[in-house]
Formats: structure tokens, sequence, C-alpha cells
């Protein structure tokens, strides 16, 4: 709570700050709080206390959207991606709101749950850029390589340069680059 709603202040009688309680000995004479027609004594705090919700509210859904486009990274596939996003954003929100082991412990199965759905809609996303031919198969790298030397052979006629050349991009491919000379 804050220090301003600690603070308990008579006002004058007819005061336009004045507690809007009546009880069984009149109206109340404390100071009403800001944002409500009531002091704290009569639930004044509870307007404030909305007032922040609210502005809490809209802060996180802010940040929301702001993380969705931050983690759905691609125009392709929209959907998926922003669903992606959505997901990462949920674990991450779960694990910073843990302030020990056991608050980890305590949001281990939701986690869990929600570690499996990125997983499923990852490997969906990922089937559907591979049907749709976005990503690169051994095979079509390979192809790719094969059209590369051939674009280099077309200029180059030393062929000890050539087998070189051939043999550091098929060792590229398999993850062997070596600095050959």
């Amino acid at each position: 709570m804050s220090d301003y709603l600690a603070k308990w202040e008579r006002v004058d009688a007819d005061s336009h700050d004045r507690c809007q309680y009546i009880g069984a000995q009149g109206q109340c004479c404390n100071k009403k709080v800001q944002h409500s027609e009531y002091c704290p004594a009569h639930g004044g705090h509870k307007a404030f206390q909305a007032k922040e919700q609210k502005q809490l509210r809209n802060y996180r859904l802010a940040q929301f959207r702001s993380r969705i486009g931050e983690l759905s990274s691609s125009n392709h596939i929209l959907s998926l991606r922003e669903e992606i996003g959505i997901l990462r954003m949920l674990i991450e929100s779960k694990i910073n709101i843990c302030e020990d082991p056991t608050d980890l412990l305590l949001v281990a199965g939701p986690l869990s749950d929600l570690l499996m759905k990125v997983e499923k809609v990852v490997t969906s996303c990922s089937r559907l850029d591979m049907k749709l031919g976005r990503l690169l198969d051994k095979g079509r790298v390979l192809q790719f390589a094969q059209t590369i030397v051939q674009i280099v052979s077309d200029e180059i006629e030393d062929n000890e340069i050539l087998e070189k050349i051939s043999t550091r991009i098929l060792g590229a491919i398999d993850g062997q680059i070596t600095n050959q000379e």
C-alpha cells in the first residue's frame, strides 16, 4: 500500500475532500482517497487499488503485444509463429514469477505442459516450412553446392584449385570446415 493510502487525515466538515461514508454517528470526517469518494477506513483504497490494477493490466497487455512481435520473427506462417511467441512468453512469465526453488516446483507442472506445447507447435511449423520449401534439406544443399562448384569451374581452369574448392564446400556442408591453402 502506498504512503498516501497509509495517511489518515481529518478534514473540515465542509471540505469537498471529505469521505462520503455516512454511519450511525453521521458522515465520516476523514479525507477521502484520491480517485474515490471514501477514506481508507471505508473502502477508498479499493478504488485506488482498482485503478492501479487497471494500469498494471494495460501495461501487461502492451508488454504482451510487444513480446509477441519480438518472438514471432517472420511474416511467413504468421499464426503459428505468433502461437510460438505466445507460448514462449507464457513460459518466460511463469519462470519470472518464481522467487525461489519452491515457487519453481509449484509451477513445474504447468511449465512442463507449456514446454510440450511449444515443442508441438515448433515441430508443426518446421514441417509446414519444409512442405512449402522454405527449409533446405541436405539433398538440396548438396545440389546447391554442385551448382556453385559448376559456376566456379566455368571461371577457373586449374583442376587442382577446383578440387580444393569443391572439397572445402562439401566439408563445410558436413560441418568439417578446413583451412586448406
